[in-house]
């Protein structure tokens, strides 16, 4: 039987960073990956960049609708349709808001017998940990019924505050294992059991918020990208983007995390639905990323 392991966790504590791992892993262990990638906006960026560890054929992007809710039907479909593989493993990375409580219930139910109970594993940001003022709530919310906790952005964090995250979770969720990214063993995770622990469930439909994305174009400088994340507010709680700069003929792909940090690398490929710049949040609106793509470019 498949194992169907689901990624969840706040916007930006590091999911598709430990989804890489786990893929990179499971292909050294032996095992056959096939992973699903929702977001609300173009989960294809995401997904295009997986094809440098694994066939195309093997990845799913499900874009526009929440699998916890209004998606679960269409992913229970994806799910199913999944081809049987030798040792196939299914990697699940769910969009940063997700009500992972009501994901395990739904998910659970409809999905092919050929599949094991899905597992939970959630994504653990030390540092910025139950500091996202009104969103405490959905945080905390996605680590109740999860069989793993990862903990991630460990790096110069102290060991009082890591002790201090580790208590709250065990008394969240005092049944999941707590361990860090480079701790995983890739083959222990489909003999993982689904969580016993009794959850306390939330109104999801606080966490869903806007999003929206418009074309980017051709921007002259590196520079013009921190010029335009620092022009959306902070409101705004995840940017994405993919362009060329200046005379490069390669992409490249760039995001803003909550806590403000702009992270950029080479895109592998060729964006499907062409450059595009990515907002998610409370007032993420075209014109508004349309003013901060005019104000990089007057400046460079």
């Amino acid at each position: 039987m498949e194992a169907i392991i689901t990624i969840v966790g706040f916007l930006g504590a590091g999911k598709t960073t430990l989804l890489r791992h786990l893929i990179s892993k499971s292909i050294d262990s032996g095992w056959k990956p096939f992973i699903v990638l929702n977001d609300y906006e173009n989960a294809n960026l995401d997904a295009l960049q997986f094809t440098d560890k694994i066939d195309p054929v093997y990845i799913r992007a499900l874009t526009g609708s929440c699998i916890c809710c209004s998606g679960i039907n269409e992913l229970r479909n994806y799910v199913n349709r999944i081809p049987e593989r030798p040792n196939g493993i299914t990697f699940i990375e769910a969009n940063g808001t997700s009500d992972s409580c009501a994901l395990m219930e739904f998910l659970g139910v409809g999905v092919d017998p050929r599949f094991l109970p899905p597992i939970q594993v959630s994504v653990v940001d030390v540092k910025n940990w139950q500091k996202r003022g009104v969103h405490n709530e959905l945080e905390s919310n996605q680590v109740q019924v999860s069989s793993l906790m990862v903990l991630t952005h460990t790096k110069d964090i102290s060991e009082s505050r890591k002790a201090e995250v580790i208590e709250e979770l065990i008394e969240i969720n005092p049944l999941a294992e707590i361990i860090t990214m480079d701790a995983i063993d890739v083959s222990l995770l489909p003999k993982l059991l689904p969580s016993k622990n009794e959850a306390k469930k939330m109104d999801h439909h606080k966490s869903h918020w806007s999003s929206c994305s418009v074309d980017l174009p051709d921007l002259p400088h590196l520079d013009s990208i921190y010029a335009v994340c620092r022009s959306l507010p902070n409101t705004i709680l995840r940017v994405k983007g993919c362009t060329k700069i200046g005379e490069e003929q390669r992409y490249t792909y760039f995001e803003r995390t909550p806590d403000g940090k702009v992270f950029i690398r080479p895109f592998n490929g060729i964006p499907i639905t062409g450059p595009k710049l990515l907002a998610i949040g409370p007032s993420s609106e075209p014109s508004l990323l349309n003013k901060a793509i005019d104000e990089s470019l007057i400046s460079y």
